[in-house]
């Protein structure tokens, strides 16, 4: 995808993969989880050709999609918790020290999602330490806040804590970028290659993952934001396809390429590297973050 028309989501960027062959480095499984209305897809990088085309490490990537996610409907919370919850315990396996990281700022409503998370999150390190509880999953949890607000790095706030906790897994949550608005707030993301803080909206930070912090790193991302180009590109390809429809609608056939640069020439400067998101951002966010944290919880019940 060009430069201003960002996701991070690994099932968007899939589906401009041109190489559909068995050979392409992609594994591919979708399912409609049917007593609960959840779309569930499963896409795993398997080899450097696969990296290539997706632009992302080797890895797992578990996309949940739900039109209820941000609805207040217990009924819909519960299997969105069961499910995220499921997967979650297929990575993180018999991890017994889990420290979950809340990334971004949660003084911007979109970006705040991580904190929101750790704000509900039983925590249980300190009770186990001082032998207040037995037999438990050990959850600590931090909010590093960001760069601007601290001038640390998260990475250099992670790598102190690592040495002194000593983690089995890290759980890393924060807000990502779609290009898809009918994605926004009701999608969730888990990979286990780690997260690049702040690349949604091009501001990217060291990245955490096994490499630079020594324990394996698990995501969980929800898109809170598009960037106005994105918009722009999305009516676009729908203008098109209504010509194309038309008779003698060939004439108006253009490239993916010449599409994108045809939205950008609709947009100011100013307008081209801005995102945007929907006008009930703090209480989409907020049920969202409760959804998370709610299947992180289920952990102590194992």
């Amino acid at each position: 995808m060009y430069k201003y028309v960002r996701s991070d989501l690994a099932v968007e960027l899939n589906e401009d993969v041109e190489d559909n062959s068995l050979d392409n480095g992609i594994i591919l499984k979708t399912k409609i989880l049917a007593d609960c209305k959840i779309k569930e897809t499963i896409i795993e990088i398997v080899n450097e050709k696969g990296e290539k085309l997706l632009g992302k490490p080797q890895g797992v990537y578990i996309t949940l999609e739900g039109d209820d996610l941000n609805e207040f409907d217990e009924s819909i919370h519960k299997s969105f918790v069961k499910v995220l919850s499921n997967n979650l315990k297929k990575l993180i396996k018999d991890s017994k020290k889990i420290l979950v990281i809340g990334l971004g700022n949660r003084q911007i409503t979109p970006d705040s999602l991580g904190p929101l998370v750790v704000d509900n999150l039983y925590i249980t390190r300190h009770l186990i330490t001082e032998g207040i509880v037995d037999d438990s999953i050990e959850i600590s949890a931090i909010s590093p806040g960001v760069m601007a607000q601290t001038g640390i790095e998260s990475k250099e706030v992670l790598n102190a804590l690592c040495s002194k906790i000593k983690p089995d897994i890290i759980i890393a949550i924060d807000a990502l970028a779609a290009r898809e608005p009918s994605r926004l707030g009701r999608t969730i993301q888990i990979c286990d290659t780690g997260i690049s803080p702040g690349s949604g909206v091009g501001n990217d930070r060291a990245k955490l993952d096994y490499n630079t912090l020594g324990v394996k790193v698990i995501a969980i991302g929800v898109p809170t934001v598009i960037s106005v180009p994105a918009i722009v590109n999305q009516a676009v390809e729908r203008m098109m396809d209504f010509f194309i429809s038309k008779p003698c609608g060939d004439s108006f056939e253009l490239t993916e390429e010449e599409k994108y640069n045809l939205s950008c020439n609709f947009l100011d400067d100013n307008l081209i590297t801005m995102f945007v998101t929907p006008k009930n951002a703090d209480e989409m966010v907020k049920k969202v973050s409760y959804t998370i944290s709610e299947a992180i919880n289920s952990f102590l019940e194992l």
